[in-house]
């Protein structure tokens, strides 16, 4: 079975616990906190595997989790930072946001990706100690670490696409001018998954073909199987419109160049505008007529026009040497850069999980809220109107008022994660 997309969930490790320890040791009284902080949590890394060609292992596996980082102890002694949780994936696999639908990585390089991050690991209470408090007796907890539900796209990393109803001779073409074998029948929809072959035109020079199962019309909209393998064709820099040019099926290969196009301009608009020439597949069993009727057609819209037969190979030596040369001409292949929300975008994700608490400790103010951490890593504290702002987000988020209700009064301290500050009304 091929599976080209997949759903799944991953979360990152929580950070560990920051540790309550007090030095002892013979002869030293009153040795001070000692606590050490908590390790940092796993990070998810997405990793190419060569070797994997769909995304069917992901049917059965469809949560992932990397571990939390191991707890501070005594003598500052730090935990140990947990191991990030590998997943791999084929090469050309895009990884989107379940709930935005944004982008967060396109797996086509070797390079690992991390798309979910840990927890820092919460403070020891060894970071609280100051000249008025000596006596810290207690540490923050480890901060959470990214959650996603996420979705996971294959989109075939290929230089050329064939595309074309079926049985009009695509598999048979890519069987002849590269290596690729897929099945080959005399009925429609004998290829049901897309088939890749490289092209070797020398020692030196080669490129992908991708063969993307027949569409047919309605493609676009879920009609037949061809739906299912567009986002195949979005990465190709040409696009080969593969024709029966006999017409033997009683089918007209000029109404069916015109179907083809729209479907994939109704899947992408980026998509119709690529580079495009029709090869006139079975041109051994078509009249001069019918065969010249279709290249006046295909010339008048811009398109280079090849006459072959994939069964004899006839004219199919050209054809790979001709698609060569368009290649050099063109850009390489596509690759889909990660979209990170705007400010604005994550102000209001961030702000919109308003839960909070305040706790006491020692005359200090501690407000536990995870949707600040992303907030307070935006804020510049050499920055006048950056701390505006984050005094706004207390006070729009209800933070101050609460402060308020629990008597704080101007110059107590205040902690929100590692960011300290003298309240002022």
């Amino acid at each position: 079975m091929f599976v080209d997309k997949a759903k799944i969930h991953i979360k990152a490790g929580d950070g560990g616990d920051g540790c309550v320890s007090f030095h002892r040791e013979k002869y030293i009284a009153a040795g001070g906190p000692d606590g050490g902080d908590g390790g940092k949590g796993g990070d998810i890394v997405f990793q190419v595997d060569s070797s994997m060609t769909n995304l069917i292992e992901f049917r059965a596996k469809r949560k992932f989790a990397a571990d939390k980082g191991a707890d501070g102890s005594g003598k500052n002694c730090s935990g140990k930072n947990a191991e990030p949780l590998v997943i791999k994936v084929p090469r050309g696999t895009v990884i989107k946001d379940c709930e935005s639908g944004r982008i967060l990585a396109d797996m086509s390089g070797d390079e690992p990706v991390v798309v979910a991050q840990g927890g820092k690991g919460g403070r020891g209470n060894a970071h609280f100690a100051t000249s008025t408090r000596q006596i810290p007796k207690f540490a923050k907890p480890g901060f959470r670490g990214d959650e996603y539900d996420v979705i996971l796209e294959l989109k075939l990393i290929a230089d050329v696409g064939l595309v074309g109803f079926p049985n009009v001779g695509k598999s048979t073409l890519i069987s002849v001018i590269s290596a690729a074998r897929p099945k080959i029948a005399n009925y429609h929809f004998t290829t049901l998954t897309p088939v890749l072959g490289v092209v070797k035109l020398n020692d030196e020079k080669s490129y992908v073909v991708a063969d993307i199962p027949g569409l047919i019309e309605g493609a676009s909209d879920g009609v037949g199987l061809g739906h299912e393998f567009l986002r195949h064709v979005e990465r190709c820099r040409l696009i080969v419109h593969v024709v029966d040019a006999s017409g033997i099926e009683g089918r007209d290969p000029v109404e069916d160049i015109g179907i083809i196009d729209r479907e994939l301009a109704n899947f992408s608009e980026e998509l119709a505008a690529a580079k495009q020439i029709v090869a006139a597949n079975k041109c051994d069993m078509a009249s001069r007529e019918q065969i010249d009727r279709l290249k006046n057609y295909v010339e008048s819209r811009g398109m280079r026009f090849f006459e072959i037969s994939a069964a004899t190979t006839s004219g199919t030596k050209e054809l790979a040497l001709a698609i060569g040369e368009e290649l050099d001409k063109l850009p390489p292949v596509k690759y889909y850069e990660p979209q990170p929300l705007t400010e604005e975008e994550l102000r209001e994700k961030l702000v919109a999980n308003r839960d909070f608490s305040v706790t006491v400790e020692d005359g200090v103010y501690f407000v536990e809220a995870p949707w600040l951490w992303d907030i307070l890593r935006t804020v510049n504290v050499d920055s006048y109107d950056s701390l505006l702002y984050f005094q706004k987000v207390l006070r729009d988020t209800g933070v101050i008022d609460k402060l308020e209700q629990m008597g704080i009064q101007e110059g107590d301290t205040v902690s929100i994660f590692d960011f300290e500050f003298e309240f002022v009304k």
